[in-house]
């Protein structure tokens, strides 16, 4: 599949998650509690939209680790939607379903298909194996002719890009991973086939 959907536009997330310093609660499972989504028009190569979403977790609680970590309070998450409402929203708002997307890495991907099977709610993203994410990460790594895979922050360092936002806030990520996702477009360096590392 041609990651360059006919409008050209490609949906950047990022997630953030209920965590703890060390193992979870007995019961408590990392559950979504934001989604950061920056819509990159590749054509023209700019960043168009920024999105959030905060996610309401039903099995967790969001530690104070987590709130240090991404700035999330409990009390913001309880008043957000739910993952199945999100997932809804993706589809509908940002055309999920029918547009390519793009991560920093495999985290998100893994952990929308972990709780879409848990909470028995439909994959945003169209069927898992049309393969229409991309692994940024990846691409990166090989553009930059690197041995280990970069964090995002390393990674806009060593692009010469500065960190806009807060890190490990999503919809901040998301929108300096779309910045380094524009930057593998400038050096043709962005797939033009099918997404890699998925």
């Amino acid at each position: 599949m041609d990651t360059t959907h006919a409008d050209g536009l490609l949906n950047v997330i990022d997630l953030e998650a209920t965590c703890w310093d060390g193992q979870p609660p007995p019961g408590s499972v990392s559950e979504v509690i934001e989604i950061g989504l920056t819509v990159v028009d590749l054509r023209a190569r700019r960043r168009t939209e920024r999105h959030r979403v905060v996610v309401r977790p039903v099995r967790s609680a969001v530690s104070a680790f987590c709130t240090e970590l991404t700035g999330l309070t409990q009390d913001e998450v309880d008043r957000g939607v739910g993952f199945a409402e999100a997932c809804a929203m993706l589809a509908e708002r940002h055309g999920a379903g029918a547009r390519p997307w793009a991560s920093w890495g495999d985290y998100d991907r893994n952990q929308f298909t972990r709780q879409c099977r848990a909470d028995r709610v439909a994959y945003p993203f169209g069927h898992p194996a049309e393969r229409t994410h991309t692994n940024a990460k990846a691409v990166f790594t090989e553009a930059y002719g690197l041995r280990r895979k970069p964090g995002m922050a390393q990674a806009l360092r060593l692009a010469g890009l500065p960190l806009e936002g807060r890190h490990h806030r999503g919809e901040d990520d998301a929108w300096n991973i779309a910045a380094l996702v524009l930057d593998l477009v400038r050096r043709d360096a962005w797939p033009d086939t099918a997404p890699r590392a998925y």
